[in-house]
C-alpha cells in the first residue's frame, strides 16, 4: 500500500476540516484507493486551534523550512489564504520538490504564472481544485471531463455571501445592509465583506474557471468587475414583478470577437436554473459545442465541503505520477494572441425616478433611440403627486451604448435620477 505523507499550512475553516477529513477517513481512504495517508506536518500559529483539533506536538512545525525539509512529506495543502505568507510559502514547498494542493482563489489568480514555472522545474504537482466553486469539482470537469468539447459558455453562481444575500433581499423584501448583517451573524460573510461583495472573489474564480474553460489565459484584469453594494430591493422586486431573478453572476462566452468574462449582478429568467440556487449554494452553467448544456450544483464554501476538494487532489495527486499542468500559453499577461470583448452586449434594466407629466416618457424613449437601443418592456407607476418611476427593459445592446445613454438620461431635467441599473442575460 502506497504510503502518502501530507503537511497542512493553516487550520482555519478549511484546514480544519481537511485535517478532519484526513483522520477521521484514514482506514476509508486505505480501503477505497489503496492509499495510507497520514498527516505528518501542521504550520499553525494558533496552537491552542490545533490542539482542539486533536494535532498532536509531534506534528506541530515551527517554520516552513521546518514543513519542507521534513522527508516524510509528499504533498504540501496551503489553505491559509490570502497572498502573504501564502505565496513565500508554496514557492518554498515547490522549490523543495514537494506537489502543492491550494484552496486560495487570489493567490492562483494571481500568481498562477509564477507557481508553475516553479513546479515545471522541479517536475512538482500543482492542484487547485478547492480554489473555485468549493466542494463542487468545476476544475476536475473542466480538466478531465470536457475534452470533447469546445466550451461556448460558463456561467455560474460562485460566491456564496452575496447568494445568500440576494436571498435575503428577494425572499425577505430586506434591504442591502439587512441581509449582510444577518450573513455576517451566520458567519457566511467576514466582518470585512469587501472581497465578497465587491466581486473580488469571484472575479479570482472566474478567471480561474474561464482559463481552463477557453483554453486561453484570462487574467485578473481582463474580467469586467462589478459588486453588489448597489442594489436595492425596489429593483429586486420589480424584476420579481417581470419575471427575473437577480444574482451574482460570473459570466464567460467565447464570441466571434473575442473572449467576455464578466461578474456583476445580473437578472436571469425565473425559469433559468441558475434561478432556484438559494442561500449560500454555488453552481456552474457549462456549454459545450457537443454535450450541450451542463449544471453542477453545491456547497461553494466550509469547513468540510472544501475540505472535500483539497482531499479529492491530495489522492488525485498521490495516484498520479503525471504532472498536470495549464494546456495553454500561461504567461504573465496572458496570451498576446488572445481577443477580449471591451465593449460587451446586454439586455439591461433600469428604473428612473421622473417627473410625471406629459411627453416624459416620449423624451426618455428619445435618448434610447438616439443611443441605438430599442425597448423591449416599459412599465410606469405614479409614486406621488408630480412624480413616477418608469422601469425599462432593453433589446441587446452594447454596454458603451448604454453608458452615454445614461449619461444623457441622468442630464434631463424630467429625470430626477436613474436609481437601478441591472444586466439582464437571458
Amino acid at each position: 500500500m502506497k504510503k502518502v505523507g501530507v503537511a497542512i499550512l493553516g487550520l482555519g475553516v478549511v484546514g480544519g476540516g481537511v485535517y478532519e477529513i484526513l483522520t477521521e477517513k484514514k482506514e476509508y481512504f486505505k480501503k477505497t484507493q489503496g492509499l495510507d495517508i497520514t498527516v505528518e506536518s501542521v504550520l499553525e500559529k494558533n496552537k491552542a486551534r490545533a490542539q482542539s483539533l486533536g494535532v498532536k506536538s509531534a506534528v506541530m512545525a515551527d517554520s516552513i523550512e521546518e514543513v519542507i525539509s521534513n522527508p516524510n512529506v509528499d504533498i504540501v495543502v496551503e489553505v491559509i489564504g490570502g497572498t502573504e505568507p501564502a505565496r513565500t510559502f508554496v514557492l518554498k514547498a515547490l522549490m523543495s520538490g514537494k506537489t502543492v494542493v491550494t484552496s486560495n482563489k487570489e493567490l492562483f489568480a494571481k500568481y498562477w504564472t509564477e507557481l508553475e514555472e516553479e513546479a515545471k522545474k522541479m517536475n512538482a504537482g500543482l492542484f487547485f481544485e478547492a480554489s473555485c466553486v468549493g466542494g463542487v469539482p468545476i476544475i476536475r470537469v473542466l480538466q478531465d471531463g470536457m475534452q470533447a468539447n469546445e466550451i461556448r459558455s460558463i456561467k455560474g453562481i460562485i460566491n456564496g455571501t452575496t447568494n445568500y444575500i440576494l436571498t435575503k433581499m428577494a425572499s425577505e423584501n430586506a434591504s442591502y445592509e439587512d441581509a449582510l448583517k444577518e450573513a455576517q451573524k451566520l458567519g457566511y460573510a467576514e466582518f470585512n465583506p469587501t472581497a465578497d461583495v465587491e466581486g473580488f472573489d469571484a472575479t479570482y474564480k472566474i478567471s480561474i474557471l474561464s482559463s481552463l474553460a477557453f483554453n486561453s489565459k484570462v487574467c485578473v484584469e481582463n474580467v469586467y468587475r462589478e459588486g453588489i453594494t448597489g442594489v436595492a430591493k425596489e429593483d429586486i422586486a420589480y424584476g420579481k414583478s417581470m419575471g427575473y431573478t437577480l444574482k451574482l453572476l460570473g459570466i464567460g462566452k467565447k464570441t466571434e470577437n473575442g473572449i467576455d468574462v464578466r461578474v456583476h449582478p445580473t437578472f436571469i429568467r425565473n425559469g433559468d436554473p441558475l434561478a432556484s440556487v438559494s442561500d449560500s449554494f454555488n453552481a456552474v452553467h457549462l456549454v459545450g459545442d457537443s454535450v450541450g448544456e451542463i449544471m453542477l450544483y453545491g456547497r461553494g464554501a466550509g469547513a468540510l465541503p472544501t475540505g472535500s476538494a483539497v482531499v479529492s487532489d491530495v489522492i488525485f495527486a498521490a495516484k498520479h505520477n503525471e504532472c498536470y499542468y495549464a494546456p495553454f500559453k500561461n504567461n504573465e499577461k496572458g496570451n498576446k494572441e488572445t481577443k477580449f470583448v471591451t465593449d460587451f452586449t446586454s439586455m439591461y434594466y433600469l428604473r428612473m425616478a421622473v417627473k410625471d407629466a406629459a411627453g416624459v416618457l416620449s423624451k426618455i424613449a428619445g435618448q434610447f433611440s438616439k443611443g441605438n437601443i430599442s425597448l423591449k418592456e416599459v412599465k410606469q407607476t405614479a409614486v406621488g403627486e408630480n412624480s413616477a418611476e418608469i422601469v425599462v427593459i432593453t433589446h441587446p445592446a452594447l454596454e458603451s451604448n448604454m453608458q452615454k445613454t445614461l449619461e444623457k438620461l441622468n442630464k434631463l431635467s424630467e429625470v430626477y435620477g436613474v436609481k437601478g441599473f441591472i444586466r439582464i442575460e437571458e
